[in-house]
């Protein structure tokens, strides 16, 4: 029984390759003439959605809740176990550990190891330390067609370098710098957030200082996101709470925007947000007016300032071109030079490595490092993953309890 790997960086469940490989017409010999499943957030949406239409059931064990409902590493375990139960020859894993917890990881390898023993699997991948252990060759897919094929030994000998960020080039200043920016920006004092009577986070005592450095980490549903909406969003469960933004207890009278001037914020769903035919450019000028694209007529300090942050992030020479029609990658780093062009006191970036190879994820790694040592911006970074080269100065754990997640600062 094989079990193959394919590097997924130009693939797509909708292209005509996997469709013919699902319906054992594919290349890869031992797959031919076999019914093949996929095990893909598209499947997974699409039980979601007929769930909900049509009442349909696709989990037995708990007939009392939707699958909306369940974390993302519950809904994965639901979805494995009902593809399972259709007796396929073979199963597509497409990125089957994106956006999960560490345990929840850790769960999924060994259940997908159980399951090797009895069908194929085929794994889509974009990080090489996300490759199960049984698998047998490496593919690559270019044009729609097998390009390369290696043995696991054999890709893992290849080492793939990013070039990082150009060091000629330092991060520019601002045009402005924000004034009357205290040591602490954020407070938080024995904070506690529940939701119809479950508690989500307890007790939380946590401050962020001027030019620090955290990773915010906790498995799904441990409060991270509760905790950014706090601080960023306009989230009404922070009022009563003892939070200090930038030396204001929050709820005394600035608004939301008075707050988000302050900050820079990154999460890749922004990405979403930008259908227009704004230049990266002018995607950069926008961060200086925090507006959706750019409407008004740039002047010269602005565009001078968005192309030496284009050089930072190695994007000058194409500075003119679309947005929109860029690599995930360059779309990530210009959203971040973005959020950095006024210097905020305070970055926050969500999950920004999600869904990137490990190639484009180590530019990304680079920048903020660079963005760490030569600002005084102060960054939350938060992620499952501990990417390589990424050096937070401090660590903020949230650990589940029945009642709550407690926080851990080390």
């Amino acid at each position: 029984m094989k079990h193959y790997a394919i590097e997924g960086r130009h693939l797509s469940m909708k292209d005509k390759w996997m469709q013919q490989l699902l319906k054992g017409e594919g290349e890869l010999e031992t797959l031919a003439g076999k019914k093949g499943l996929l095990f893909s957030t598209l499947t997974l949406e699409k039980m979601i959605e007929e769930e909900e239409r049509h009442e349909k059931v696709y989990v037995d064990h708990d007939k009392t809740r939707s699958l909306r409902s369940y974390s993302s590493g519950e809904q994965r375990k639901a979805l494995l176990a009902y593809l399972i139960q259709q007796k396929p020859d073979f199963l597509v894993l497409d990125n089957p550990f994106d956006c999960l917890d560490v345990q929840s990881v850790l769960d999924l390898k060994q259940r997908c190891t159980e399951i090797s023993q009895q069908i194929s699997l085929v794994q889509i991948f974009k990080r090489q330390e996300d490759i199960l252990p049984i698998i047998d060759k490496v593919v690559f897919i270019e044009n729609e067609a097998v390009h390369q094929v290696f043995s696991l030994n054999e890709f893992k000998e290849q080492h793939l370098h990013a070039e990082k960020a150009d060091e000629n080039y330092q991060i520019p200043p601002p045009l402005k710098a924000v004034s009357n920016v205290p040591e602490i920006l954020v407070e938080l004092n024995d904070v506690n957030v529940s939701y119809d009577g479950r508690g989500i986070v307890k007790n939380i005592n946590w401050q962020v200082k001027s030019g620090e450095f955290w990773h915010l980490k906790g498995p799904n549903g441990s409060g991270k996101t509760t905790l950014l909406s706090m601080i960023y969003g306009d989230n009404p469960k922070a009022f009563g709470e003892d939070i200090v933004l930038f030396g204001n207890k929050k709820g005394s009278g600035e608004s939301v925007w008075e707050i988000k001037e302050k900050i820079g914020y990154f999460t890749p769903s922004l990405t979403q947000l930008f259908h227009s035919s704004d230049t990266l450019e002018q995607m950069v000028i926008s961060g200086l007016v925090d507006s959706v694209g750019l409407y008004l007529k740039p002047t010269d300090r602005q565009k001078n300032l968005a192309r030496q942050w284009l050089k930072v992030i190695q994007f000058e020479d194409k500075k003119d071109a679309s947005f929109y029609h860029q690599s995930q990658i360059c779309q990530r780093l210009v959203l971040i030079a973005r959020a950095m062009i006024k210097h905020p006191p305070l970055l926050i970036l969500d999950e920004p490595s999600t869904g990137l190879d490990d190639y484009s994820a180590s530019l990304m790694v680079n920048l903020i490092q660079k963005i760490a040592k030569e600002s005084t911006t102060a960054i939350i970074y938060v992620s499952h993953r501990t990417e390589k080269g990424l050096k937070p100065n401090y660590t903020f754990e949230l650990v589940k309890e029945e009642d709550g997640s407690k926080g851990l600062c080390y």
